[in-house]
């Protein structure tokens, strides 16, 4: 699926208590759904990523994102939604963030700006239990950045999918963020980023200031 074919961009924030605490916010009593445009997504296939110079720092947040097949429907069984799933990047500009959220205004400055969501090669979805039990990890420059696993999620696959699809519709051609675990951190030009799915490779890419 290539980013002309994806719909809506869902994402989940503070969906691990841990990355909640790092950055100093509530943990959240029900899922934080926020939005990019679909222009956000750039392939992570060993590829260049430009972000933005000149607006404070840039921090990674890798991810485990779903793919839906099949529109939600109210009282179906979730995982016939999901048809494939891959890690991905949510980037956010941090400085542009903190000065919204004291503001109290929309993220969108911070979370859609271009090439904010690079996403690895779709791979099979491999089930709820399966994917909860899966490490995944974000290499930066041969070092672990981050770890996490789906069972670490303060609301797990089900729960986002039925929050997302009754409050806002979800559909074939949408895709899913689904939080962050702790680790984040601002990236720093020419940081070489491999992500991992059970130790092997599921996406990599380079970043460059521009």
């Amino acid at each position: 699926m290539s980013a002309n074919e994806i719909r809506n961009i869902y994402c989940i924030g503070r969906n691990y208590r841990l990355h909640a605490l790092e950055l100093g916010n509530e943990v959240p009593d029900e899922p934080l759904v926020f939005t990019k445009p679909s222009h956000a997504v750039v392939a992570m296939n060993g590829n260049v990523v430009e972000l933005p110079a000149n607006v404070g720092e840039v921090h990674f947040e890798l991810e485990i994102v779903l793919r839906i097949g099949k529109a939600y429907e109210p009282g179906m069984d979730t995982e016939q939604c999901i048809d494939a799933m891959a890690l991905g990047l949510d980037l956010t500009l941090r400085d542009v963030q903190s000065k919204l959220k004291a503001k109290g205004q929309p993220w969108l400055a911070a979370k859609g700006f271009k090439s904010s969501a690079p996403l690895g090669e779709w791979q099979h979805y491999p089930g709820a239990a399966a994917l909860a039990e899966t490490e995944f990890t974000l290499m930066r420059n041969g070092v672990v950045a981050q770890r996490g696993k789906a069972s670490d999620m303060l609301f797990n696959v089900s729960e986002l999918i039925r929050f997302v699809g009754e409050n806002y519709g979800l559909g074939a051609g949408d895709i899913l963020y689904t939080g962050t675990p702790a680790g984040v951190a601002a990236l720093q030009d020419g940081d070489q980023l491999q992500a991992l799915w059970a130790g092997k490779p599921a996406g990599s890419c380079s970043v460059r200031f521009v």
